[in-house]
């Protein structure tokens, strides 16, 4: 599976200095831990999951989580993990007629729906990438962890975990930092188990009775935001020690009547491309892009999504510049290890070399697998091409 592969070779060449490239289930977790982007989530009871499934990975997804826990109703679990023994089955005949699949994941409740499904998928296992482990602490955590150890070994194949920190306990400011040195310390013991962190923005709105409105971002919600920060500063750290933390989820798909103006200036796309700002400003899309925006700001990587037109504007903002590139190809030249300052190949900033290191290395990481896009090519273009509608 590749970024973008569900474009044509001849657009990809036409957007792409250095194309994505391909990678499979089996790559090293910080490859995977990347390559995530926008994760979409879809609930365990649809009848429909397979092809669903197959739908999204034929229009550029990368990455599912199949949900056990919030996204359906209590009385409906039973018949969930039913549903996904035989939807697994019915992909592993598409998967052996050469069909590709995304990265699968399962969201469950609890620690022992680990173990029975990994059992009851039997051979269908080889299609699932790991569990995601919901309203994650050092107490749950535990249990979560040691569950998907026997699983792995009675199963014979890798599997990741991403837990969910969505906790009241890391959202109430008196026990935020035990919480977070509990978490740290859970997730630090199995690390090479732990693909990435995801934070469940509803859950923390939830504690306070909020919910933001589609002009809003999640960092306009200042205890949230405050919760992100904790986070990323205990664990998105670069200095060998943190974990790929993931972004909040978007949950607008269609228009709201607006308060404030748009967010999207009119300058990026041209008179060809305005029919697709209409687009983006008809699904409340500018909120989105803001707040992927600011993911990448304060530390975040990838994204999970409810809806699947959510996907290709996820991804498009995470395909690398070629103007990142060249900054961060320089920073990293052999020759300059030892440090220093240079202008720009764009002329218009500086790099210094030792602090933005780290950007550096991260950024050609996100390259690798979502590539480098042309000198004139931007966003817009990229998401002309992704988006199924335009």
């Amino acid at each position: 599976m590749r970024h973008f592969g569900h474009l044509s070779s001849d657009t990809r060449m036409g957007l792409f200095h250095r194309e994505p490239q391909e990678f499979t289930a089996d790559a090293p977790a910080h490859t995977l831990a990347v390559a995530l982007g926008a994760t979409l989530y879809s609930p365990a009871t649809r009848e429909s999951l397979a092809d669903d499934v197959l739908k999204q990975a034929e229009r550029g997804v990368v990455s599912m989580v199949l949900c056990l826990e919030d996204s359906i109703d209590d009385r409906d679990v039973a018949a969930g993990e039913s549903n996904l023994v035989a939807q697994f089955a019915a992909l592993a005949a598409h998967s052996a007629a050469g069909r590709g699949l995304p990265l699968l994941f399962i969201r469950v409740r609890t620690a022992e729906q680990i173990t029975d499904l990994v059992e009851r998928l039997g051979e269908d296992v080889r299609l699932l990438s790991g569990f995601v482990l919901p309203k994650f602490t050092e107490e749950s955590g535990g249990p979560f962890l040691e569950a998907l150890t026997l699983a792995e070994a009675a199963c014979g194949r890798r599997l990741f975990a991403m837990p969910v920190l969505e906790s009241p306990q890391l959202l109430h400011l008196e026990t935020r930092v035990e919480t977070l040195a509990g978490i740290s310390r859970t997730v630090e013991k199995y690390r090479d188990r732990v693909l990435a962190l995801r934070l469940g923005v509803t859950d923390f709105c939830s504690g306070y009775g909020l919910r933001r409105a589609p002009a809003m971002t999640a960092y306009d919600v200042q205890i949230v935001a405050s919760v992100i920060a904790d986070v990323v500063n205990v664990f998105g750290r670069a200095d060998g020690s943190g974990f790929t933390v993931t972004g909040p989820v978007w949950e607008y798909f269609r228009h709201h009547e607006r308060m404030f103006k748009p967010l999207l200036r009119h300058s990026p796309f041209t008179p060809e491309a305005e029919d697709l700002r209409e687009t983006l400003l008809a699904k409340d899309m500018d909120g989105l892009l803001r707040e992927i925006e600011l993911d990448r700001a304060n530390g975040l990587q990838g994204k999970t999504c409810i809806h699947p037109s959510h996907v290709p504007v996820v991804n498009s903002l995470n395909v690398v510049s070629h103007e990142e590139y060249c900054d961060a190809a320089d920073i990293l030249r052999e020759d300059r290890s030892g440090g220093g300052v240079l202008r720009s190949a764009y002329t218009n900033k500086m790099n210094e070399v030792k602090p933005h290191r780290p950007w550096a290395e991260r950024t050609l990481a996100r390259a690798e697998v979502f590539g480098v896009a042309r000198e004139n090519v931007g966003f817009v273009d990229l998401l002309a091409a992704a988006l199924p509608t335009a």
